[in-house]
This record gives C-alpha cells, structure tokens and sequence, in this order.
C-alpha cells in the first residue's frame, strides 16, 4: 500500500493552551526545517481571524524560544483561520473552502475529548473524511465504555489506517 503525505494541515482548538505549547511550534519546524508547503488552518470558536491567530503563533514561538522572522513569515504565509462552532455544518463549509483543492487533509483534534465525536461527525455530514486523516489526543474517552464508543464513531467515518490516536506528551520529547 502506498501512503501519500496529506496535501493539507486542518487543527480544531487553534486558540487553545496545546496548540500554544506543541502545535505551533511543530507546525513552525514541520515548515522550516521538513520544508512542507501546505494550506494549515486553524479553527476554534473565539472571535478571532486571522491576524490574531498569526499573533498567537508568533506569541507560542516567541514563549519557546523558537522564533525566527524568517522563519515565522514561511509559516504565517500558510496559515489561515475557520472562526465558528464545531456543532455548526457552516463551520465546516468554510473548513472546506478553506482546504481548496487540497484531498487528503489531516485534522488533528487538539480539543476537549467531549468534542471529539461531534467534529468527527461534522467532518463526516460534510464530506470532510473522503481521503483525509485524524488525530486525536489522549484522553480518548474518560473511560472504557466512552472509548469503545468514541471508536466507533471514528470507524463509522475513517479507515483504521487513517485515524492516530497519540499521546503528546509521549511526543513532545521528539
């Protein structure tokens, strides 16, 4: 089986605490140093846009000791935001203009695991699971019956082979 890399980089919960920490930074050396060229756009529900999604990642940098104005601006030029609600099909449909010809998009959901189901299924009503990725963060589900729920949700939407359940803090020493 060949795997092609995702053309695109979708994260829910853009103005969040994880994606203050670990994404933004991620993201900045996925760009400057594995030099990946893709659309990656946040979303999160606080009455941002993008300009101040830009300032938050350039905050999140700067906090890690990370930031480079070069290197900043190479991320910047790819980043763009989706305000809205992760109940709201609307939401969504911008994620999708947003992706634009982009096919294989990875979502990664640096949210609250009570959202989980409801942004899988968002992406599913929308056609956002055709060939697309997922990945979810530990805690999946607060126990094993919500878990085993949860799984079903996401195989009900993804192939096995495109859902990634991680651990960040398991990662952030990578």
């Amino acid at each position: 089986m060949t795997t092609q890399q995702s053309d695109a980089f979708v994260f829910f919960g853009a103005t969040g605490d994880l994606a203050f920490k670990q994404v933004f930074p991620a993201l900045n050396a996925l760009v400057n140093r594995d030099g990946i060229e893709i659309p990656i756009i946040g979303m999160a529900r606080a009455g941002w846009n993008l300009d101040k999604l830009r300032a938050r990642a350039r905050e999140s940098l700067e906090h890690a000791g990370k930031f480079c104005p070069g290197e900043f601006e190479k991320l910047s030029a790819q980043l763009r935001y989706v305000d809205g609600d992760y109940a709201d099909r609307a939401t969504f449909d911008a994620i999708r203009k947003q992706l634009g010809s982009a096919q294989r998009p990875a979502h990664y959901l640096a949210i609250p695991p009570a959202l989980f189901a409801t942004v899988v299924e968002q992406l599913g009503n929308t056609g956002g699971t055709s060939g697309s990725r997922v990945i979810v963060e530990k805690p999946f589900g607060h126990d094993r019956a919500s878990a085993h729920e949860l799984n079903k949700i996401l195989l009900a939407r993804f192939d096995e082979d495109h859902i990634f359940r991680i651990d960040h803090y398991l990662a952030s020493g990578l």
